[in-house]
């Protein structure tokens, strides 16, 4: 008896303590976060549109965060987003005091053989995206491209970041399922800049603006009829330009329909947010919650739709990591090919 009621102690103190682990567990995010400063760390130049929807987010995201911490916007641009996504896998604080809004490219770089991309996007915490992204071939209003026969026809030159960006990586994914005939001018800090050589003339145009990118830093453009829509690419067709032709639909061959389908994974990523590997478990579940409190948020969607920034397809971190496992088991055929086009 005594043997059993001493069991029944142990038992019922085990229970106590576990009680209170959770709730110091539950508690923890909160004490945490509170009077802390956390950091947005935004893998784009100032005044593009993930610069844009980062700092929207920044006006919001702290409220719905346990302990409402303070959120600073940092960009850190360079690489194509890779330098951004390097600093989070290799020296961004693991605590919880820094996530990201990064280029959707950097996911798939070490897929795709980049070499300046040293991390492995498998172990990232994924936290979500207010959306998916449709890309646009814009040209400058001057030039004398007009339809994808243009393009194809034409040697039309398109700014980049830089040789392994997106930019120059779809350049090359057009050419060689449509046979267009762009032509890629690196060395461009960010999204701001290429706009800004458009406007001067140095380019002609910009090989894959996201729309909701364009709406948001530039809204004038289209209805202005500054810039001419050229192509639209990603995993839909936009219903507010239903008369720009949509890249999938116009492949014939089957091999390169699914080469465009795996390389268009980034698309499907949207704007991702992300926080760096290691990260405790109940921070990382706190801010996939935030964000999608975010995301739901009237203010924000009010805000958002003020900037011309588009909410309107938000998936979470799970689904987010979805895409990347899916990505990562791309066929070798393929893969050969995609590398090939990122590393030309």
């Amino acid at each position: 008896m005594q043997a059993k009621a001493f069991m029944r102690v142990v038992l019922a103190a085990l229970a106590i303590v576990i009680i209170i682990a959770r709730s110091a567990q539950a508690q923890s995010v909160a004490d945490f976060y509170k009077g802390k400063t956390v950091t947005m760390v935004v893998g784009g130049s100032p005044g593009g549109g993930n610069d844009a929807l980062a700092r929207a987010l920044a006006g919001f995201i702290g409220k719905h965060i346990p302990g409402n911490p303070e959120i600073v916007v940092n960009d850190m641009p360079g690489a194509g987003g890779i330098v951004a996504m390097d600093y989070l896998f290799a020296r961004a604080e693991r605590d919880g005091t820094v996530f990201a809004l990064v280029e959707n490219n950097t996911p798939l770089e070490p897929l795709f053989g980049t070499e300046q991309a040293r991390y492995d996007p498998t172990k990232f915490n994924w936290l979500g995206t207010p959306s998916t992204e449709v890309s646009l071939v814009l040209v400058w209003h001057t030039v004398p491209v007009n339809s994808l026969k243009d393009l194809k026809t034409r040697i039309t030159t398109m700014g980049a970041n830089g040789a392994h960006s997106a930019q120059a990586f779809d350049v090359r994914l057009l050419n060689e399922t449509l046979g267009t005939r762009m032509k890629v001018v690196n060395g461009y800090k960010g999204q701001n800049d290429i706009f800004l050589a458009m406007e001067r003339g140095e380019v002609d145009g910009f090989p894959n603006l996201y729309y909701s990118g364009l709406t948001s830093t530039r809204p004038n453009w289209l209805p202005q009829h500054l810039v001419k829509a050229i192509l639209q690419y990603g995993p839909e067709k936009l219903k507010e330009l239903p008369d720009v032709p949509f890249a999938p639909d116009l492949i014939s061959k089957p091999e390169d329909r699914r080469l465009m389908q795996a390389a268009l994974a980034p698309q499907a990523l949207g704007r991702p947010l992300v926080m760096p590997p290691g990260v405790p478990a109940e921070r990382v579940a706190a801010m996939r919650k935030a964000l999608v409190g975010v995301f739901a948020d009237p203010a924000f969607k009010s805000a958002a739709v003020k900037l011309g920034l588009i909410v309107n397809a938000p998936r979470t971190g799970e689904q987010l990591q979805d895409v990347i496992d899916q990505a990562y088991a791309t066929p070798p055929s393929l893969l050969g090919r995609l590398r090939k086009l990122a590393n030309p």
